[in-house]
């Protein structure tokens, strides 16, 4: 039973791993799903820039990717140093850097998830509305984001389930402080360069790998339960 008892260094890293986890996804729901309704909705001058630009950290280099974030917002960046100038707010080497750069990382997923389910959208269901009088506001919030639910709720876990997984940003961007940054993956990387420390390591991994697997689980339960709900099955 010794073996399932987590000790207190992963107990931190897990810890730490779902908070900047949570507050990755909570940070990219708003403007994701801004995003996705520019891209499935609108028709403009530069969208497959846009677009490109949103899925490009899918593409890039993880390393590449913090290395940006540490040019942009480290203390000396064009953007962070501006905040922690007037501020006093420093996202590099802290935890808030490490769930910036998870979001950042997982936003794509989350775009595409609720983009897809934008564009299944019988525009039908839209256009009644709107021709009984109601506003672009209300046929939103009353229509289109009910119908949507299931993608932004698969979206949310996907980035989730990407956040608990991110590495080569967060390790460039914030580094690997223990209890500030240590997330997971940094953990299980810290006990792979250490003497003996291959069980440690195992023992991350089955962490890893068991959160991720529940998260995806959750995602699929959810996922059907709200689409239930929206058909009224």
């Amino acid at each position: 039973m010794e073996f399932f008892k987590l000790t207190p260094f992963e107990i931190e890293a897990l810890t730490l791993s779902l908070k900047v986890s949570c507050w990755a996804v909570f940070v990219s729901i708003i403007p994701g799903i801004l995003a996705a309704w520019i891209l499935a909705r609108k028709n403009f001058l530069g969208k497959a820039l846009v677009d490109s630009l949103i899925h490009l950290p899918l593409v890039l280099p993880p390393v590449v990717t913090g290395y940006f974030l540490l040019v942009l917002m480290g203390r000396r960046g064009l953007i962070g140093g501006m905040l922690y100038e007037y501020t006093g707010l420093s996202f590099a080497f802290d935890w808030k850097g490490a769930a910036l750069a998870s979001a950042i990382m997982a936003f794509p997923l989350f775009v595409r998830a609720v983009r897809l389910s934008l564009e299944a959208v019988d525009s039908g269901l839209e256009n009644a509305a709107r021709t009984l009088g109601a506003g672009k506001i209300h046929i939103f919030f009353t229509i289109t984001l009910p119908l949507i639910a299931p993608g932004i709720l698969t979206g949310m876990i996907l980035a989730f389930a990407r956040s608990l997984s991110e590495f080569g940003a967060t390790i460039t961007f914030v580094s690997n402080i223990p209890g500030e940054t240590r997330t997971l993956p940094l953990a299980l990387y810290t006990m792979t360069q250490m003497p003996d420390g291959e069980t440690y390591a195992m023992r991350l991994c089955i962490i890893s790998v068991v959160t991720a697997f529940f998260a995806l689980m959750g995602a699929n339960f959810l996922s059907n339960k709200v689409s239930k709900r929206v058909r009224g099955d």
